[in-house]
C-alpha cells in the first residue's frame, strides 16, 4: 500500500517536473500531446481490455447503469480522446501570451507574464477519459499534474496513464510529468491535499460528496464545483414557442449534465399562456414538472414542489417550475437558489437581458441560449478540467488559459529606490 512517505515522494518528483517543464518551449510540449494522442490509438486495444476487466469488477459490485456508462471505454471514446489531445495540441501557447507591459516614470520597464501554476493534482471518479483531457491540459499550460482516479476506473487509469507518459519522455518531458496514484486507499487524498508547498493546486472532478471531502481535507487551494442548479427565467416579452424550445434542449439533452437545467422561473404576466405549454412539452418529453402554488394554480395537475426542490439537483427529467413578479424577484432568487453556475433569461427587451446579464451572479449567464453551451470546448477552450463555480482564479470552463498564474518581469538600467 502507498504511504505517506510515498505520497510525498510523488509530490516532491512533481514539482521538480514542473520547473523543467516551465522552460520547455511550446513546440516540445505540441509534439509531447500529439505523440500521446498517436500512442493511444495505437494503444487501443490494451485500453480496452483493461476497461473491460474494470466494468466487469463495477457491474458485479451493483454499479448503476449510469456509472458503467460513464466508466465504459470503446474505440469511439478512444478516438475522442486522442482527438482531444490534438485539439489541445492545436491551441494557441497559454504561455506565450502578453498580458500587460507599461514603463514607469523612472525608466523601469514592467510585464505581466503568464506562468504555469506548478503541480496540479486531479481527483477524478468513474470516467478514465478524464485521465487523459487533465494530462493534456496540464502539459499544455507547463503544469506537472498528479492523477488520482476512483477504484472503479483503476485498471483503465493505469493503461491510459503508462501510454501518456511512455510518449511524454519520449517527446522530451520530464518522466515525472504526469503521474497517477495507483491506490485507491481514501485516506491517502487526504495525504495529498495537504502537501502545502509541493502541490499548488487541487482539482475535485466528481461530485458534491467528493468536492466536500477535499474541501474538509485541503491545506492547499482547491478549484471547485459543488452542483449544478441551473435557472431558466422566463421574462413577460418571451417568444413562447423559442422558450420552449430552449427549455428542451437545456433539460432533456444530457440531463445527467451539471450545466442542464433544474429550475423554471416564469414572470407572473407571461405564466397564463406560457405554463399550460410548458405543462404539455413536459408531458411529451417525459419531464416530471413540481410547481410551486402559483403555477398549480393555472396547471393543477402538476405535482406541488417542496422547499427541497428549489436547493435540489436532480440530474434527471425532473424540473421546478414557478411564478415571479418579475425581473428582480428572478435575479433575487437565483442568486439565493442558484449555484453560481449556469443561468438564462428568455426575453425580447434588451434592457431587461442587460439587468439579468449584470445581475445574476453566476458563472455562466445567457440571453436567449440554452445553459448546455457551458463547456469548455462549446466556449472554443479544447477539453475542460471541469466548471468552476468559484470567483477565484477560474470561474466557469477551466481550460488551459485558466491553468496558468502570473508574475511581474521587471526590467531597469540601475535604477535605486529612494
Amino acid at each position: 500500500m502507498t504511504t505517506t512517505c510515498d505520497i510525498t515522494d510523488i509530490c516532491t518528483r512533481a514539482k521538480a517536473a514542473s520547473h523543467v517543464l516551465a522552460g520547455i518551449p511550446g513546440r516540445t510540449r505540441n509534439k509531447a500531446l500529439l505523440a500521446a494522442a498517436d500512442a493511444l490509438e495505437a494503444g487501443a486495444s490494451g485500453i480496452l481490455a483493461a476497461n473491460a476487466a474494470d466494468v466487469s469488477a463495477a457491474t458485479a459490485r451493483g454499479l448503476s447503469a449510469a456509472m458503467i456508462d460513464r466508466l465504459t471505454l470503446n474505440d469511439a471514446r478512444i478516438a475522442a480522446m486522442a482527438r482531444g489531445l490534438r485539439e489541445v495540441a492545436a491551441l494557441p501557447d497559454p504561455l506565450a501570451r502578453r498580458l500587460a507591459t507599461f514603463r514607469r516614470p523612472n525608466g523601469l520597464v514592467i510585464s505581466k507574464v503568464p506562468v504555469p501554476i506548478g503541480v496540479i493534482a486531479i481527483i477524478f471518479e468513474s470516467r478514465p477519459n478524464v485521465a487523459a483531457d487533465a494530462a493534456a491540459l496540464c502539459v499544455k499550460s507547463g503544469n506537472a499534474a498528479i492523477l488520482r482516479g476512483g477504484r472503479e476506473a483503476l485498471s483503465s487509469n493505469c493503461a491510459i496513464s503508462d501510454i501518456l507518459s511512455a510518449a511524454f519522455a519520449s517527446a522530451g518531458l520530464p518522466a515525472d510529468a504526469v503521474q497517477l496514484i495507483r491506490d485507491t486507499d481514501h485516506a491517502l487524498v487526504g495525504e495529498l491535499v495537504r502537501k502545502e508547498g509541493l502541490v499548488d493546486l487541487v482539482i475535485p472532478r466528481g461530485g458534491e460528496s467528493l468536492v466536500r471531502a477535499v474541501m474538509e481535507s485541503a491545506r492547499v487551494p482547491v478549484l471547485k464545483h459543488y452542483n449544478g442548479i441551473c435557472h431558466i427565467y422566463v421574462h413577460s416579452d418571451a417568444d413562447i414557442p423559442q422558450a420552449i424550445d430552449i427549455i428542451h434542449n437545456a433539460k432533456c439533452q444530457r440531463p445527467g449534465t451539471c450545466n442542464a437545467v433544474e429550475k423554471v422561473l416564469v414572470h407572473k404576466d407571461v405564466a397564463r399562456r406560457f405554463i399550460p405549454r410548458l405543462a404539455k412539452a413536459c408531458a411529451k418529453w417525459g419531464v416530471e414538472l413540481r410547481a410551486d402554488a402559483a403555477a398549480r394554480a393555472i396547471a393543477p395537475e402538476l405535482k406541488p414542489a417542496t422547499d427541497a426542490d428549489w436547493s435540489a439537483e436532480y440530474l434527471d427529467l425532473i424540473l421546478t417550475l414557478g411564478v415571479v413578479d418579475g425581473l428582480d424577484a428572478a435575479i433575487a432568487h437565483i442568486n439565493r437558489f442558484g449555484s453560481h453556475h449556469s443561468d438564462a433569461i428568455l426575453a425580447r427587451d434588451d434592457d431587461a437581458a442587460k439587468a439579468f446579464l449584470a445581475g445574476v451572479d453566476s458563472a455562466a449567464v445567457y440571453h436567449n441560449a440554452s445553459t448546455r453551451f457551458t463547456d469548455g470546448g462549446e466556449f472554443g477552450f479544447g477539453c475542460e478540467m471541469g466548471i468552476s463555480t468559484d470567483k477565484l482564479h477560474a470561474r466557469g470552463p477551466v481550460g488551459i488559459k485558466e491553468l496558468t498564474t502570473y508574475k511581474y518581469a521587471v526590467r531597469g538600467n540601475g535604477q535605486i529606490r529612494k
